[in-house]
């Protein structure tokens, strides 16, 4: 690839916007989960991912599992993603997906009668 190929791919990567939404990290075993909301979702589930492999994740009880289950047990799923709207003046991501986070904490709430690791992040 020619410099000026990799340039345009840079910034075309730059540009394209990242998938932002909802992430459950679920425990297997137990059911448990902690939802998890993102700006970025990849870069989202990559530190988190990264956090727990390296014992440093702020959730105790989450790190305690992970530790005793092992990694298996415990899957990363993407609940639900928000698309911008085409014209972003003042537009806030961040307060979209607090209220679309709300919605799964309720929805998951009334399916298994307790939200799992009790806080969302």
């Amino acid at each position: 690839m020619h410099a000026q190929d990799r340039r345009e791919a840079r910034r075309a990567y730059k540009e394209t916007p990242r998938p932002m939404g909802i992430l459950q990290i679920r425990n297997l075993v137990n059911r448990r989960t902690l939802l998890i909301r993102a700006i970025d979702l990849p870069a989202r589930i990559n530190r988190e991912r990264a956090q727990l492999r390296l014992g440093a994740h702020h959730h105790a009880a989450l790190q305690a599992d992970w530790r005793q289950l092992g990694a298996d047990a415990f899957a990363f799923e993407v609940l639900d993603t928000l698309t911008p709207p085409e014209d972003l003046v003042g537009y806030d991501a961040a307060a979209e997906l607090a209220v679309l986070e709300e919605l799964w904490v309720e929805r998951i709430t009334a399916a298994d009668g307790h939200p799992g690791y009790l806080s969302a992040v």
